[in-house]
This record gives structure tokens, sequence and C-alpha cells, in this order.
């Protein structure tokens, strides 16, 4: 069993009293906790499945990279299983980079956006968009629950915890 090592835990995020700055703050604060979790993971580890369901450190943040950039940025996703693994290629630091970037971009989208119930803006006409209130849901659920999964995975990989 690895040497637990402890990482201060940070508390939820007191945001201004607005939906829209409550949504977007307990965003930002989950995906600044996944990608602490995955950020300086060893290799080969990080990429290794230590349970059943295959998942993986890397491949749980490379996913919700793709599930960001779907719902924000309007990208197409046409194998959501293969999302949930990263190009052997990639590096810790490329997968962490590439979902900071995701994400600056992302709020980008967001910060042009005041009204929660229109649509999020699509870069291509046409395409369905869900509103903003449904897409910052959505994502605070699925960064909340992957990122559960990273505090597991990130635990029995090397006794790492803490948010």
């Amino acid at each position: 069993m690895p040497t637990t090592r402890r990482r201060r835990d940070t508390p939820p995020p007191r945001t201004g009293g607005s939906e829209t700055e409550v949504l977007r703050g307990f965003l930002d604060y989950l995906r600044a906790s996944i990608a602490a979790k995955v950020d300086g993971a060893p290799e080969p580890q990080v990429r290794t499945s230590v349970v059943a369901s295959g998942s993986t450190l890397l491949g749980l943040l490379n996913h919700v990279t793709w599930v960001e950039r779907a719902i924000f940025l309007g990208e197409d996703v046409t194998n959501w299983k293969a999302t949930f693994r990263a190009s052997p290629d990639d590096s810790v630091a490329d997968v962490v980079a590439r979902y900071r970037q995701t994400v600056e971009k992302a709020n980008e989208v967001l910060d042009g956006c005041s009204d929660l119930t229109a649509p999020v803006p699509r870069s291509q006409p046409g395409k369905r968009a869900p509103s903003l209130r449904w897409a910052l849901t959505h994502m605070i659920e699925e960064t909340g629950r992957h990122a559960g999964h990273a505090d597991i995975l990130r635990e029995l990989i090397d006794g790492s915890t803490g948010r």
C-alpha cells in the first residue's frame, strides 16, 4: 500500500450571491480539484488502471476535457468511449495543460453569457445547444463525479489525498 501523503483540503468556494456566480464558482472549484489530482501524478501509473472498470487517472481528465469542449465550445465527439484514453504520446503535463486551456476557452464563452435560460453560444449555426443553466449544472455534476473517481485513483496510485 502506498504511503499516504495528505494535501491540505480546500473548502468549497464562497461566491457572490447570484445563481451564475454560485454555479461558476463551484464549477471552477471542481475544475481545479480534478486538475490538481492529475498534475504531478507518476508515470506509468497515471495511465494504468487499478480498478475493474479500466478507468485511469489520465483518462478521466482527458474525458472531462472533451466534455467541456462539447458542452461549452460546441465540438463534436463521435466516440465518447475513446475520450477516456489519453494518447500514449501525451505526458501528464500535456493532458493537464490541454484541460486548463480548454477551461480557459470555455470561460471566455461563459464570460459572454448572462442569461441562464439562453442557449450556450455555438460557432456552428443551426447546431442545437443546451441552456446555460443546464450546461453549468451538467458540468458541475460531470466534473464532480470524475473528481471523486480521481481522488480514489490517485490515492491508490501513490497515497496522495485531499483536494
